[in-house]
């Protein structure tokens, strides 16, 4: 028996060969008595130059880029799937520029086969009547939809995207496992995947000539640009949403592509053509390059329960007013039954051998077939023709007796449902595992786009290895490794730029948001509102610790009169009634611990902290396309803090003091995204809407703290004024501007009436109005909008307000006046929310003759 073994780096920082490949499997580096490949010997000795120490900086720092980069993969249905992390192995597989050229030429030709096999399905089927194909493996599959068949396409963009997993057999032949041809995922993260070994390893992948990866993106930039006959067409990437399981990609290549990142609610179909809703109105849709399946893409024809798809697609297709990438109906193709038939397919439509084979396969419609299948259970791998929730494949050598014959009854019961194929040990490569290279089983997958005179290849693509060595199931759903691809070139690589080499004059169409979804408007708008709602209520919150953790007794409770101001504002702030002014208020005031806690700690409490937190990173990912990579930092930095504070549990809760260092690195990520969303954003309408919810949110809170604490005069008023200006951070302004005792006065002055101190109600009211006049408007109306009116009343009414009558209180002890205003305000500031949401947001229109009509009865009355 071999040696167990794996290539392991010693204290001496050398790296010593004990690697031993699994006996009877193909490994990647290894041939036989223990020689590495050619083209993998510089690696190795890379590898050991760079020692154990500097090989796990640089995986270090390959997880450290990754998670800046937010480079996640979603699982559905586990509670941690949410955003997990995605798992890059830092050494590279490696495949020879010879080796190469044999496998790109059997991708290429299976490629076209699929193509010219697609276009005769959903034409005249000739494959069908000559019996190369049995009718009921195609018209009884799921992803043969009626509603696509007829429908012309140029021929080459019948199939324009396709990819195809590719594992090894021992014999060193690659097989074709699996072909993905309705919306085929990994592209991008294959990109994310270099970019980042060539960032860690930059010296080893400059060296290497490995073969670049943007000539197969800019083809597929051409390529869709293509598919419209207009000069320049507008493409958009159609993504079912946040929760998708790859949707980091979909955010990832339209950035990269430069297209328009939409959801089906962001598209609307009139006349028979598709219209992107804008907030400059409805825009013309060229080409959708879509990651929604097939039958969710239409809930008039296809699936009537679909959210993600466009209501009448289907007929805008058919009129040719605009194109999908891929077909809707290309699916059908997936159906792993169809690989018994390829090699007589291939000889049929291209007159050729099928270079890129198949596992064995046997389809369990034919009886001859099932017959083989059912005695030969217990050898083979089993599928069902189309993927059904909760059911995957199985290999029969895993199953019990009693396993076995329930299968053998579901196969009899539904033949044609089940496939059977050969099974067969994957190729090994090295994955580097607690500074240890151990072999892995892996999986490739390769991508392929068509081109003016035919598919262009990604040279290598996504490869992935099992999670551990026992484990046959390679998946990135199952926790699966994925690996940067090399092909080796023997010179180096031209270098090729997605920038066009353009001739003439370029167009600058300034100013204009055509490509500003409302859905878009609306998240950027609400990312503003949570962000500044989570950092008042940060601030508000420290002061109130730095408070309660003073090293001071207090004799009696009318010297923490200060202290309940502060305690009854974080329920007025937040919204998290009773809190500490309802039932049971007395109490809480006396001991606050528990109900500050659950402010900061209870996720489903709506106005808690971590609530408030987590409707932010909502909002971020919806708006993924549109934040820049340091704005997406500090996205995952308040990410990871909002983990620190939910990671507590009933053996070791979190305590106030523990809290206290949190609430200062939110507020330093909350503050570094105020500022990377001045200078890193350009300053369009997204941006503008971003800077509309952060002011209307910063007044509306700013005037609940003033209300709070400032309404009911407070025999500690000093200290009180002294808390108000350091939740605000306008103390030091304040000792600057007065050089004074702190009076009530002009604490107004420069908290809500200032129009030059950032953190003042004027100040976001001056700059609310200066935003809103510049949001797009309909020009069939001269008169002032809505939301322009109240945002111009209520800063009228703040700038004439006399801030001594404010500060005096009456008989009852109570400052009736700043009580009335800082009520306006709050019940003014919702109505501009509501206004801009019914002019940009859902596009409700009032009657004009209404509106009228009331204003004249009112006016009357």
């Amino acid at each position: 028996m071999p040696e167990a073994n794996t290539l392991s780096v010693n204290s001496s920082n050398e790296l010593v060969t004990d690697y031993q490949p699994h006996p009877n499997v193909y490994d990647e580096m290894y041939i036989a008595d223990n020689q590495i490949r050619p083209h993998w010997e510089y690696l190795i000795r890379s590898l050991k130059s760079l020692g154990r120490s500097e090989i796990e900086r640089r995986w270090q720092e390959a997880r450290r880029l990754l998670r800046d980069n937010g480079v996640t993969y979603n699982i559905y249905g586990d509670p941690q799937g949410r955003d997990r992390p995605w798992q890059l192995d830092p050494v590279p597989m490696l495949i020879s520029s010879e080796e190469w050229s044999s496998i790109e030429r059997g991708l290429l030709q299976r490629a076209e086969l699929m193509n010219l096999l697609l276009a005769d399905l959903y034409g005249p089927r000739e494959v069908l009547r000559k019996g190369l194909l049995p009718p009921e493996l195609v018209i009884g599959h799921p992803g043969f939809l009626r509603a696509a068949d007829g429908i012309k396409y140029i021929q080459r963009h019948r199939l324009p995207l396709y990819a195809v997993d590719l594992v090894r057999a021992p014999n060193g032949q690659m097989w074709a496992l699996a072909d993905r041809t309705q919306a085929p995922s990994g592209a991008g993260y294959a990109l994310e995947n270099r970019l980042i070994l060539s960032r860690i390893l930059p010296s080893l992948f400059r060296d290497s000539h490995v073969h670049r990866l943007a000539l197969f993106f800019r083809t597929l930039r051409n390529t869709l640009a293509s598919m419209s006959q207009h000069e320049d067409p507008r493409v958009v990437l159609l993504t079912p949403g946040p929760h998708n399981e790859t949707y980091f990609e979909h955010a990832y290549l339209a950035k990269y592509l430069g297209y328009t990142l939409v959801q089906g609610a962001d598209l609307t179909v009139r006349d028979a053509k598709v219209f992107l809703k804008t907030l400059d109105g409805l825009q013309a849709v060229d080409v959708i390059f879509r990651r929604v399946n097939d039958s969710y893409c239409d809930p008039l024809e296809l699936r009537p329960d679909s959210y993600l798809g466009v209501a009448g697609l289907m007929q805008a297709i058919r009129m040719r007013n605009v194109i999908l990438a891929n077909p809707i109906g290309s699916s059908v193709l997936e159906n792993p039954g169809l690989h018994a038939f390829l090699p007589g397919l291939a000889k049929h439509f291209l007159g050729e051998e099928l270079l890129l084979q198949s596992p064995a396969t046997w389809w369990c419609g034919e009886r001859k077939a099932r017959d083989y299948v059912l005695a030969n259970l217990d050898k083979l791998v089993i599928k069902r023709i189309a993927a059904v929730p909760g059911m995957v494949s199985v290999r029969g050598r895993m199953l019990s007796q009693k396993q076995l014959e329930m299968l053998r009854g579901q196969i009899r019961a539904q033949p044609h449902w089940f496939v059977g194929a050969e099974e067969a040990p994957r190729s090994t490569t090295p994955v580097l595992v607690n500074t240890r290279l151990e072999p892995r089983q892996m999986m490739l997958r390769s991508f392929l786009v068509s081109g003016e005179s035919g598919y262009v290849v990604m040279p290598g693509g996504l490869t992935r290895v099992a999670p551990s060595d026992d484990t046959p199931i390679i998946s990135s759903q199952n926790g699966g490794i994925s690996k940067d691809t090399w092909v080796i070139a023997s010179e180096p690589e031209r270098q090729i730029t997605l920038v066009p080499d353009i001739k003439t004059s370029l167009t600058i169409y300034e100013g204009q948001q055509g490509e500003l979804p409302s859905r878009v408007a609306e998240n950027l708008y609400w990312l503003g509102r949570y962000a500044e709602r989570a950092e008042g209520a940060i601030r508000l919150l420290r002061s109130v610790l730095l408070s309660l953790l003073e090293p001071y007794d207090y004799p009696d409770a009318e010297n923490r009169t200060s202290i309940h101001s502060l305690l009854r504002a974080v329920t007025f702030l937040t919204e998290t009634y009773p809190g500490f002014v309802g039932d049971g208020a007395a109490a809480k005031l006396a001991a606050p611990e528990t109900e500050l806690l659950s402010v900061f700690l209870d996720r489903n409490r709506i106005g808690s902290l971590s609530s408030t937190l987590q409707f932010l990173l909502n909002a971020a990912r919806s708006v993924r396309d549109r934040v820049s990579p340091d704005m997406w930092r500090v996205i995952s930095d308040i990410d990871d803090a909002l983990a620190v504070l939910q990671r507590g549990d009933a053996k070791t809760p979190m305590q106030l003091s523990d809290a206290l260092l949190e609430l200062d690195n939110l507020v330093t990520a909350l503050a570094a995204f105020a500022g990377l969303s001045m200078e890193s954003m350009t300053h369009g309408q997204g941006w503008r809407f971003l800077m509309i919810g952060r002011r209307l949110e910063r007044s509306w809170q700013t005037g609940q703290l003033l209300r709070a604490m400032l309404t009911t005069p407070d025999k500690d008023d000093a200290n009180v004024l002294e808390h108000l200006l350091t939740i605000t951070d306008s103390l030091m302004t304040y000792r600057r501007r007065y050089r004074s005792q702190l009076q009530v006065n002009a604490t107004l002055e420069l908290i809500l009436q200032n129009e030059s101190n950032p953190r003042a109600i004027g100040y976001q009211l001056e700059r609310l109005y200066k935003y809103i006049r510049r949001l797009p408007r309909s020009e069939d109306t001269a008169y002032r909008r809505a939301e322009e009116k109240i945002i111009l009343e209520v800063m009228t009414k703040v700038r004439l307000a006399e801030v001594d009558l404010l500060a005096k209180a009456d008989e009852n002890n109570f400052r009736k006046s700043l009580d009335q205003l800082l009520e306006h305000l709050e019940r003014t500031l919702p109505l501009l929310s509501d206004a801009i949401t019914n002019s940009y947001f859902s596009h409700a229109e009032q009657p004009r003759q209404l509106v009228q009509l009331g204003a004249e009865v009112e006016a009357e009355a």
